[in-house]
């Protein structure tokens, strides 16, 4: 709650700010534009979720990867529909994968962790498949 409370905070000042400089109509037409780009990002989610998926299966990223970007290139969305020019400036930023990647490690703390074993290089788990052929070919 608190959090929130000082969002509100800096999103109040910064449209104030914004609007009282470029005027109202221009504000008015920023939370227009804001709002269809948003819509638009939504809507073609299924694009976004793909290239990920696609990023993923190549062992680009992993699991816990592809669920974060996916996760923050939603809410940057419904921040970019939700007027304000705070919002609009996080929202627009949290659409690029790189500046996402950046902010979660940096603010979280978050480590890579190591990628599945499947994606492993190397001769940590080497498995040996063997299949055993009965050469008795009578029944019993």
């Amino acid at each position: 709650m608190k959090y929130f409370l000082i969002y509100l905070f800096f999103e109040v000042m910064v449209s104030v700010n914004m609007a009282s400089a470029i005027g109202a109509v221009a504000t008015f037409a920023e939370l227009v534009l804001s709002a269809v780009i948003g819509l638009i990002l939504l809507a073609n989610m299924r694009i976004t979720l793909m290239q990920n998926l696609n990023a993923l299966m190549q062992g680009e990223i992993s699991i816990e990867s592809f669920q974060r970007l996916n996760l923050w290139t939603i809410v940057g969305a419904i921040l970019l529909i939700l007027p304000g020019f705070l919002g609009d400036i996080v929202g627009l930023l949290l659409q690029f994968s790189s500046i996402v990647t950046l902010f979660v490690s940096k603010f979280f703390h978050d480590k890579e962790e190591n990628p599945p074993h499947h994606f492993r290089q190397g001769n940590e788990d080497e498995i040996i498949d063997v299949e055993v052929i009965d050469d008795n070919h009578r029944l019993k």
